[in-house]
């Protein structure tokens, strides 16, 4: 059997409350594996959960974790799904009865359960070593990084510590959070040899003390790629979410060399959704963090290059070649490109919300702050999906979720299933024909004066948070003067360009563009940037397969 990159440190964990059959389980994966990796054995999933936190900070790896269905006071699916969050590489086993195949089975998509395992196991060689060394196998070959000890001390109510909370958890970096007034924070400063007065400070696993770090720099030493790898390429694909990833994984699967700039973090506005249920192919709902995840590594397995925390300034046209400039003047070619830069949420004009931004203001769901909204109000803006799938997150935090919507009702903009999902919920409540007036506190937010758009009445709330969701505002300023836009900024492709039956002004070609091809031939758009695209994750991830079967198009016609 292959050796594991580091086998002194890296465990597989059983976790079982019968003493006998713990020690039975334990012993078979000890015969096996006992020289490879090391076995730790649980009675609980409370003692089990306590050794993974141990094992987290000390950096080590957990290969395989198998729990038993039933333990009391925590069953193994309520276990491995708390253990999803200490350890989210680890392969995830169910150790369960006959009778209880049923529950295993929905395991599979509450925990993202990897297999369920009949009792008893006898004989090993035949029905348990075989299923343990497939997932070691694919453990191996996953992207299951050491958890590294990066560090980040901040003040609570300071926008760049959220900055940069937000920043880590988004690119699926772990780190441990210090407030600068708690004993260790003010230790790690020592350390750093700074007095407080400029914050955030990062402390990366090797050691290195970044004092409010932009992010390439951050992003550098966290060890996200932010460099590409060559100077040409056959695609390169501009932004990093659902149509992005998409159109990643469909090029490099094929044969292109393919290269992905995120200026941020992978996933967009959908990498950010706490709860995706209408995705197909997981009537349980999917995280938008999971499916990111995923499908970065399915992009990466397949040999795309995803770079991190890169601003693209400009595209230029030099013969077949399309030039992408970068804000640090340097540059990357390509045959082809698809644009896939997304939109972004509009930020509220009400008085006292930009100063407040990152302070109590929050544009889109910052899940980074959900657990300090523990038995506390708080608001929200929006009435589409993105603003009711928050709701129902924070309101497993929350004392009180309102809604706070400017239609007279969610059906416009919300999808039914959510509509009746928030109905269900007792501390969310909605208030329709409702707006932010202003904003109000010193250093972070403590009040909203909320309008009544009907009536003209206001009334001031107690409020420590605020998060938006209004409208999208397409982040294509940087192609004006080389890619056409509608008058909102979005992107025109295709039907949209010939809509007078003549191709647009400088379109040299013989044919007309191609479905998603803008007026620059070889430049392709794909999801919520394209002009009257459907917003949606599903069309997004379509839009950007469907770019790249016309990229292969345009290329055999070049």
């Amino acid at each position: 059997m292959a050796q594991p990159a580091d086998a002194a440190r890296t465990v597989i964990m059983t976790v079982d409350d019968d003493p006998g059959v713990s020690r039975a389980v334990a012993r078979d994966l000890r015969r096996r594996y006992g020289a490879s990796y090391r076995i730790v054995r649980a009675e609980s999933g409370e003692s089990a959960l306590e050794a993974l936190r141990e094992l987290k900070l000390r950096g080590d790896l957990v290969a395989v974790i198998l729990a038993d269905y039933r333990m009391p006071r925590m069953n193994g699916i309520e276990f491995l799904e708390r253990a999803m969050d200490v350890h989210p590489a680890a392969r995830r086993v169910l150790l369960t009865a006959y009778a209880d195949t049923g529950a295993a089975i929905d395991a599979i998509n509450v925990v993202d359960l990897d297999h369920y395992l009949l009792k008893p196991w006898d004989p090993p060689e035949e029905k348990l070593y075989p299923v343990v060394d497939d997932l070691l196998e694919a453990w191996r070959h996953s992207d299951h990084r050491p958890v590294p000890s990066t560090k980040v001390v901040g003040h609570r109510w300071s926008a760049r510590s959220s900055d940069v909370r937000e920043f880590l958890a988004r690119n699926q970096v772990p780190y441990r959070w210090y407030s600068c007034d708690e004993p260790e924070g003010r230790r790690l400063l020592a350390a750093a040899d700074e007095d407080g007065m400029r914050l955030p400070l990062v402390v990366t696993p090797d050691g290195t003390p970044l004092v409010d770090p932009d992010p390439a720099d951050l992003a550098a030493h966290v060890g996200l790629a932010t460099t590409p790898a060559a100077d040409f390429y056959d695609l390169v694909v501009i932004g990093g979410g659902p149509a992005g990833l998409g159109a990643a994984v469909y090029g490099a699967s094929e044969g292109l060399r393919t290269v992905l700039v995120e200026r941020s973090a992978t996933g967009g506005q959908a990498g950010q959704s706490s709860r995706i249920e209408n995705y197909l192919g997981f009537p349980d709902g999917v995280s938008g963090a999971q499916l990111t995840e995923r499908a970065r590594r399915q992009a990466t397995r397949f040999g795309a290059e995803i770079l991190t925390a890169r601003e693209v300034t400009g595209l230029d046209v030099g013969g077949a070649a399309r030039v992408v400039r970068f804000s640090d003047g340097s540059q990357v070619a390509a045959h082809s490109v698809i644009l896939a830069t997304g939109v972004s949420y509009r930020r509220l004009a009400a008085p006292g919300c930009d100063e407040l931004g990152g302070c109590g203001v929050y544009y889109g769901s910052s899940l980074t702050e959900a657990p300090a909204c523990q038995d506390q109000d708080v608001y929200i803006v929006g009435g589409a999906n993105s603003a009711g799938q928050a709701a129902m997150y924070l309101s497993r935090f929350a004392k009180q979720v309102t809604l706070l919507v400017r239609g007279p009702d969610l059906s416009a903009s919300m999808s039914y299933y959510l509509i009746e999902q928030i109905g269900r919920v007792p501390n969310i409540a909605v208030r329709c024909s409702t707006v932010v007036e202003e904003a109000h506190g010193d250093g972070h937010l403590e009040r909203l004066t909320l309008r009544d758009t009907d009536s003209g009445r206001t009334d001031v709330v107690d409020a420590q948070w605020l998060f938006v969701f209004i409208g999208a505002a397409p982040l294509t300023d940087w192609l004006d003067g080389t890619v056409l836009r509608d008058g909102r900024g979005f992107i025109l492709a295709g039907p949209d360009l010939t809509a007078d039956g003549r191709p647009p002004a400088g379109w040299e070609l013989d044919r007309p563009p191609y479905h998603l091809e803008t007026n620059v031939p070889g430049v392709f758009v794909a999801g919520d940037a394209r002009a009257e695209s459907a917003k949606r994750v599903a069309s997004a991830v379509g839009e950007g397969a469907m770019a790249v079967m016309l990229v292969h198009r345009y290329l055999e016609q070049s």
